[in-house]
């Protein structure tokens, strides 16, 4: 694997870790778009998409990612061979429980705080478009194991945070690439057009988000630790959710659908 040796500028590090993000977007784009001729809702927000569009863009987004960090690696020679995935070891599995119930409490504390504090957050789009269907919901639940948590991990970590290694540190390597992470989804947040704050606070929750599943990887050069602690993560936010539907609003679930909302409007899937 590479290793930090310190041989390539930093600031050229950074750069490539950013064109990577942004040429992933594109892509993601590129895929996508052909869903705007069969599907008119697809550009007119007055317009509900069709279920299958909605799941099929879903599924071509992340497709995106994993099609990007892999021409990224063919164009520079790396190759399957620099993808760090094997079998779990013992001290794997500790890493992804813990990982996985960190990033959970984590979140759960970060929804109090904010609401404790009165703090804005900026809306996600995911609630939107899911409203109140339950089998939408379900479908999601194979969406972040089979697409989500395994595209944005093998980009974010195994592509651009390993590229990062090259000239930082791994503790720094993760703290620039979940700079980059937090970065890349500030439009997304933005685009929501609620107040600069709001974008801060859940800029925040991605960017801590992005440090405990970047740090998972960095102690385990294993992509299959963060990638089953980010698909858990997911996992329980949209099991939250499906028992709010499933439910309506009793008074037991009272508080935790309060979490559940704060953690799904703070955290981009």
């Amino acid at each position: 694997m590479v290793t930090s040796s310190h041989r390539d500028n930093p600031i050229r590090s950074v750069v490539v870790g950013v064109a990577i993000a942004i040429f992933a977007f594109v892509v993601a784009n590129v895929l996508v778009t052909p869903l705007a001729l069969v599907d008119p809702g697809f550009l007119d927000p007055e317009t509900s998409m069709e279920r299958s569009t909605t799941i099929a863009m879903m599924v071509l987004n992340f497709a995106g990612f994993a099609v990007a960090g892999a021409i990224y690696l063919a164009y520079t020679g790396r190759g399957w061979s620099y993808v760090d995935l094997r079998m779990p070891t013992k001290r794997d599995w500790l890493w992804m429980i813990a990982t996985t119930v960190g990033s959970i409490l984590f979140i759960i504390v970060f929804g109090i705080a904010v609401q404790l504090l009165e703090l804005p957050a900026a809306p996600n789009d995911i609630v939107n478009i899911i409203g109140d269907d339950q089998i939408l919901l379900l479908w999601m639940f194979a969406i972040v194991v089979f697409a989500n948590a395994p595209a944005e991990e093998f980009l974010f970590r195994n592509v651009i945070q390993k590229r990062l290694y090259q000239s930082f540190t791994k503790n720094g390597a993760v703290v620039v690439a979940s700079v980059i992470f937090a970065a890349v989804h500030f439009p997304v947040f933005l685009v929501s057009g609620g107040p600069l704050l709001a974008t801060m606070v859940s800029l925040t929750a991605v960017f801590v988000g992005s440090l405990i599943f970047g740090y998972a990887y960095a102690k385990t050069d294993n992509l299959l630790v963060p990638t089953v602690a980010h698909a858990g993560f997911n996992l329980f936010q949209f099991g939250i959710l499906y028992l709010q539907l499933e439910y309506g609003d009793p008074e037991q679930l009272e508080e935790l659908q309060g979490f559940a909302l704060e953690a799904l409007a703070l955290v981009p899937f």
